[in-house]
């Protein structure tokens, strides 16, 4: 059983890799960390790539466990988020497709992190027919317990980027393909072709 952390709308490379595995745990029982995909997203506009990134409180500090990190809806997140998706893929060829499903889930009104993100992971295993079983864990697992540990190497600091096939993006003859996107970028580009790039694309952590 592989280990991963939550994402938010997760890479494409995250999504890869999940794909390849019967059976993967999400780790709840982390110490929340700073600045990784948990609670953001990257898409691809008009202007290059843009973070999406999900407020967030910390109930207990610095030492709150990711299951218990909860939404702040402050500034208005969801409208800010559901703008700029809209803006760089509504002329994508499957934004139709995906967009009454993409904008419950972001409206949803989550109370917690996990929870949003468990939503779009489950939204994401059905739209793609993916097999792979999830559970969360329920208490914190080491590195050196967990035989297949993903839950840092799909990070906006990772310094090796992970090699992914090219696919058709609706801004690449103006900045060329960006593998480094989150998982909407390939869905609205690709829609029911996800799945067989994503076959393809497990080539790439045969290695990590």
């Amino acid at each position: 059983m592989a280990l991963f952390s939550t994402a938010y709308f997760p890479s494409v490379a995250y999504m890869a890799a999940f794909a390849g595995f019967a059976d993967v745990q999400i780790e709840a029982c982390e110490t929340y960390p700073k600045q990784t995909y948990r609670n953001r997203t990257i898409i691809n506009t008009a202007n290059g790539l843009l973070p999406l990134t999900v407020n967030v409180t910390k109930p207990n500090g610095n030492h709150t466990l990711t299951k218990d990190i909860t939404i702040c809806r402050k500034e208005n997140w969801p409208v800010q988020h559901w703008r700029a998706i809209e803006s760089a893929y509504n002329a994508s060829p499957y934004f139709q497709y995906y967009a009454d499903d993409i904008h419950k889930l972001i409206f949803g009104g989550h109370t917690f992190l996990l929870d949003l993100n468990m939503d779009i992971l489950q939204f994401l295993i059905k739209k793609l027919k993916i097999s792979t079983s999830t559970s969360l864990t329920t208490d914190f697992i080491s590195s050196a317990e967990a035989t297949d540990d993903y839950r840092n190497i799909f990070s906006p600091k990772a310094k090796e980027k992970i090699d992914l096939p090219p696919y058709p993006q609706v801004f690449e003859e103006r900045y060329g393909f960006a593998g480094e996107v989150g998982v909407l970028d390939l869905l609205f580009n690709l829609g029911p072709e996800s799945r067989q790039y994503l076959k393809e694309a497990e080539n790439a952590f045969t290695n990590l």
